[in-house]
């Protein structure tokens, strides 16, 4: 049977018990406003009952405390961390789609594309129609092609700055990623030496969540708990556990007490990606030296929004299939070449390509190398269907100049950078490289096609070039108009050519001569264009929005500027004007983007503001769900004043009680022992 003294011990266990509730509230009260904190609450049950042998069965032993926990449903959690994600992307893409608005918009107290368009073709241009032989009516319009040309050097400087910007703030969160997978393998180190013993490190579990919160809008993260077993008892868990947090896709950065940590390496020049890429736009890497694959397309969170805006090409990426390789001579070295096919709209026309003219790296099949040039081909088939090919020099070897490039790569895949479907910075540098480069064409060709004065026309747009003061000189090497009828004519030429160095040689042209002539002369009427270390020619592929200029002939002389078709006009005669105002408004003469050159501004901003409002929507929407998920998760673990006031009364009502039980059982054992006894 028990002992007399036996409910003096279950009393108190019931003060122990309330005691430690109140505890637990009076914590709970005093962290009702620390951010992470979650509601913490007494677990207890009865104690075993104690066998009497008697015939009412077992007596209560009372109560036991068993832990101390947190109420927390990491449902919620999991659900948070995901839209979390989201929150983060297109919070940045809000931000700096906005950015680009502004650089774009014309709203009148900026000088904007069609302010200054305007004033060059139709205010610029009608003054000068009107006397077209007038020294200052041509100055005059040539300061407004050089405010033009301003115009797209401020925009690309604006759009290069912001690119400058994402790339510094992904070096950022990249800081930042590492700082909390430290704190985090820390934290998984003291959570396991407190839980070995048995109790529950519930604030730094807290504080653990706290910090997957914060990384989960960087990055997306998927988080996994696994409990630690006993190796000479499987079945026994330890109360230790390996908590894992992955990112990007499933990469492990945290794997119980260690991390993995990130670092950012800059580009040299010579591996760039894009011809409009600035310096040194950042590669991550983790320690062990592998890569860390920015366009993962698993990968989420403000990391995924900063690449997008710094890489995002549309998806117009270079890609095409190896269809042989050689090797040439360059500076009395031998380096390997490599020819490939591609079919992109964008990369059979170079007014859109946007490759990178100061070298980079390709993907030949699987592995990479550095190229230092490039030449761009247009031949022809059985079919008289162009074939679009691009020829690299490659440095020597591989990335780490131990393989030579063989012709087992033949038939395979190549590729340079990643094909990022957003529309980022160097899909609008490209647009506006586009623009300027087709525009000028057409200007030119007009201008070159006249006379000023006695003189031949010359070009009004060039390009600056980067190593000097000089302009570049484009008047070889057009690539916007060829066609098999040109490289016919072109064939045609160079045959007559010859047939005319032997006719004046005194020999006679026979059929044999013909056909030689003619096989050699397709061989040199080829199209090709070289850009990069290696170059051979100057083509209007240099010229970007960047180095846009007004040629300086004209700028020092503007009695230079042409303004008719033939010398025996009067000096009122303005036809080539009239040709050059219709560049400005018909497709035929110039068309971008199946609009005409005016409506430049429309084209770009329709995909700014698509792009803006299209972040500002999700950015919203998913801040509205974080926003009701978290309410969900607080009402589950947050701290209620209210609730927590009436559990204060709750369990001091049984704190009393359990005192109250003890007092009436010492009166008894008082009665019992001092005067019952004899």
């Amino acid at each position: 049977m028990p002992s007399q003294f036996f409910g003096l011990n279950i009393a108190y266990t019931g003060l122990l018990a309330s005691n430690a509730a109140m505890n637990t509230t009076s914590n709970n009260i005093a962290n009702v406003q620390t951010e992470g904190y979650s509601r913490q609450q007494v677990s207890q049950q009865a104690a075993n009952a104690l066998r009497v042998f008697q015939t009412y069965g077992c007596a209560g032993a009372g109560v036991e405390t068993l832990a101390i926990e947190r109420v927390r449903d990491q449902f919620y959690d999991f659900r948070y961390w995901n839209n979390n994600q989201r929150v983060g992307e297109f919070g940045q893409k809000q931000y700096y789609m906005q950015q680009i608005e502004a650089y774009f918009d014309d709203n009148g107290k900026n000088a904007g594309f069609k302010t200054v368009f305007d004033q060059m073709m139709i205010g610029g241009l009608q003054e000068l129609m009107k006397n077209p032989d007038d020294t200052a009516s041509k100055k005059q319009f040539i300061g407004t092609a050089e405010a033009l040309a301003e115009y797209f050097k401020g925009t690309a400087g604006n759009l290069e700055k912001l690119q400058k910007d994402v790339n510094q703030e992904i070096k950022v969160k990249v800081d930042e990623i590492n700082s909390i997978a430290s704190e985090i393998a820390t934290l998984n180190k003291q959570i396991n030496t407190i839980e070995l013993s048995g109790m529950k490190a519930n604030e730094l579990r807290d504080r653990r969540e706290l910090l997957v919160d914060q990384l989960s809008e960087i990055v997306d993260v998927e988080i996994k708990e696994i409990p630690i077993l006993d190796n000479n008892n499987m079945s026994r868990e330890t109360g230790a556990n390996r908590y894992m947090v992955k990112i990007a896709g499933g990469q492990t950065l945290v794997d119980g007490n260690e991390y993995n940590s990130l670092e950012c390496r800059s580009r040299e020049n010579y591996e760039k990606v894009n011809q409009t890429d600035v310096d040194g736009l950042y590669d991550v890497y983790w320690k062990d030296g592998q890569k860390f694959n920015l366009h993962n397309a698993a990968m989420g969170g403000a990391l995924k929004g900063l690449v997008d805006l710094r890489d995002g090409n549309n998806g117009e990426s270079f890609k095409g299939e190896i269809t042989g390789v050689g090797s040439t001579t360059v500076n009395g070295e031998v380096h390997d070449t490599v020819t490939i096919q591609v079919g992109q709209h964008y990369l059979t026309d170079l007014n859109r390509c946007n490759l990178s003219d100061q070298g980079g790296v390709i993907n030949l099949g699987g592995k990479e190398f550095y190229y230092d040039s490039w030449e761009y081909s247009v031949t022809y088939d059985a079919n008289n269907e162009p074939v679009y090919s691009y020829t690299f020099t490659l440095s020597n070897g591989d990335l780490n100049g131990t393989q030579r490039l063989t012709n087992d790569r033949v038939g395979m895949p190549a590729s340079i950078g990643t094909a990022v479907s957003y529309q980022g910075v160097p899909y609008y540098m490209a647009q506006m490289n586009e623009w300027v480069r087709v525009f000028s064409q057409k200007v030119n060709d007009i201008l070159l096609g006249g006379v000023a004065g006695e003189n031949p026309g010359t070009e009004l747009f060039t390009a600056d070039q980067s190593t000097s003061d000089a302009q570049y000189l484009f008047r070889e090497n057009r690539y916007d108009q060829e066609s098999y009828e040109a490289y016919q004519e072109r064939v045609n030429k160079l045959v007559a050519e010859e047939k005319k160095k032997v006719e004046d040689a005194g020999g006679t042209w026979d059929a044999t001569l013909e056909a030689a002539a003619r096989a050699q002369a397709e061989k040199d009427a080829v199209l090709k264009v070289s850009v990069g270390k290696n170059a051979t020619n100057v083509s209007y592929y240099l010229m970007e929005a960047r180095n846009f200029a007004v040629s300086s002939t004209v700028n020092k002389d503007p009695d230079r500027l042409a303004t008719r078709k033939k010398a025996e006009d009067g000096v009122e005669q303005n036809d080539l004007l009239e040709d050059l105002k219709a560049v400005a408004t018909d497709k035929d003469k110039m068309s971008f983007r199946g609009s005409s050159a005016s409506e430049f501004l429309q084209c770009i901003l329709s995909d700014v503001a698509l792009n803006t409002r299209k972040a500002e929507t999700f950015y919203q929407s998913f801040k509205e769900v974080a926003y009701t998920v978290d309410t969900q998760r607080l009402s589950i673990s947050g701290v209620d004043e209210d609730e927590e006031a009436l559990n204060l009364v709750k369990f001091q009502q049984g704190y009393n009680l359990a005192c109250q039980m003890i007092q009436t059982l010492s009166e008894i054992y008082d009665r019992l022992i001092l005067q019952t006894g004899v």
